[in-house]
């Protein structure tokens, strides 16, 4: 079992609200946490998650621009998850 801050911790909880056909920037998440200006570490707590938490749907978290941002397993599986969702 990895080790889970309470940062990460709440960024997981935030994010695995997010409904299917929906996204959230690493902004607003980051906001939501009571950190406005941790989006940077939003997205570092949502790139070490994806290794071992399959319940949280990482791919929902875009670039304020709406742009779809980074993704550890590729940009373009990123992509072809939210076009799968209607998203994009």
């Amino acid at each position: 079992m990895k080790h889970v801050t309470k940062f990460q911790n709440k960024v997981y909880e935030i994010v695995k609200k997010i409904p299917r056909g929906k996204v959230m920037s690493y902004k607003e998440v980051a906001e939501k946490i009571g950190k406005p200006r941790a989006y940077r570490a939003v997205g570092n707590a949502l790139n070490k998650s994806a290794s071992w938490r399959t319940d949280i749907p990482c791919h929902r978290v875009v670039r304020s621009d709406g742009s779809p941002g980074g993704y550890r397993k590729g940009i373009k599986k990123k992509v072809k998850l939210l076009k799968n969702e209607k998203v994009f």
